[in-house]
């Protein structure tokens, strides 16, 4: 028996040290993942294996992740916020809006 920087070998078959790694997911998702694993033929295990050494060896998420913007903050509207805010500040475009009372009719 060898060993060589964490790796045992044996009568010409290589063992890596494994380790168990745990976390929390949507019960939901994980019957779906393990369907789709199986599906392709994989267990979650080997998904998630393949999915760490391809973060290692690139050194980055190997898709692309977004969310979806706040159309608040988007470039035009902040362009038509400021230009709301300059127009109040000197007067421009203003107009008068009448207020209409709303009772609790209802």
């Amino acid at each position: 028996m060898l060993y060589a920087h964490g790796t045992l070998f044996v009568k010409g078959v290589i063992f890596v040290a494994q380790t168990m790694v745990n976390f929390r997911m949507d019960e939901d998702l994980k019957k779906n993942m393990e369907q789709t694993c199986k599906e392709m033929g994989l267990s979650m295990t080997t998904a998630f294996t393949i999915f760490a050494n391809k973060v290692t060896k690139e050194k980055r998420i190997p898709f692309e992740v977004t969310a979806e913007p706040d159309p608040f903050y988007s470039e035009i509207n902040i362009f038509r916020l400021k230009t709301a805010i300059a127009d109040a500040k000197s007067g421009r475009n203003m107009t008068e809006h009448e207020l209409i009372e709303v009772g609790d009719d209802g």
